[in-house]
């Protein structure tokens, strides 16, 4: 029988389950299995499985319920395991890496930082900042020429992304002392730097006064968006 799985936890976790079901409509039952130490959280696979909203907050759930009471190692929406024995197998083969994983996750979670510059206030500072791209500006509005309106581009985004980088470098330092392991990612959209976070919960309040202060320091043309507490998917 397939099986859907949820997390993974030390045996010594308390997996409080009761009132607990799990994804599908109607919802399977949550259950585990235990091998070397370890805890697996799964249920039944439902048919035509989706991420639906129904079953992605039934998979929070189960989520939050077993990181209130101590460290899990979160798996995504969707994971699946051909038997109940592969589940147990994995546990023993991996051991030693879900133990250190559960380790070092204890006492933290996962925050996402993403940070994006306002584009319309920033080329108000360039124009004022650079005499260069405000003349090239003024010669463009006034000419058909493709190379001028080209340069101009160029020098503007080269700027922009001057900006982001030295932005990027001093919210990297800012939060580096804050968090227990960083994990940057590949910034997407309008971002110049994302990162997440994994952060014990007696840094929380740290953390949330060093984004504030970030945003203070750099000025209105910086946008910070910080989400979480988020399961620590990121350092599984």
């Amino acid at each position: 029988m397939a099986v859907y799985v949820y997390a993974i936890a030390a045996a010594s976790h308390p997996v409080r389950l009761d009132d607990l079901t799990g994804v599908g409509d109607p919802p399977e039952e949550v259950a585990t299995v235990e091998e070397s130490g370890l805890t697996a959280v799964i249920s039944a696979v439902p048919e035509g499985l989706r991420a639906r909203r129904r079953d992605v907050m039934a998979h929070q759930e189960v989520l939050q319920r077993l990181m209130a009471d101590g460290a899990v190692l979160p798996l995504r929406f969707g994971t699946v395991a051909a038997r109940p024995q592969e589940v147990q197998e994995a546990l023993k083969k991996n051991a030693d890496f879900y133990r250190e994983r559960l380790h070092a996750l204890a006492g933290c979670a996962e925050y996402l930082l993403k940070a994006s510059l306002d584009e319309d206030f920033m080329l108000r500072q360039i124009l004022l900042d650079s005499p260069e791209i405000r003349r090239l500006n003024d010669e463009s509005r006034d000419s058909g020429d493709t190379d001028l309106k080209l340069r101009l581009g160029e020098l503007v985004a080269r700027e922009l992304q001057a900006r982001g980088d030295a932005a990027a470098s001093q919210v990297r330092e800012a939060l580096r002392p804050l968090a227990r392991e960083i994990h940057e990612n590949e910034p997407h959209g309008d971002d110049f730097f994302s990162v997440s976070l994994l952060v014990e919960e007696a840094r929380r309040e740290a953390l949330l006064d060093t984004e504030s202060g970030l945003a203070a320091r750099l000025g209105e043309g910086y946008r910070f968006r910080l989400h979480g507490p988020l399961p620590p998917y990121s350092f599984v």
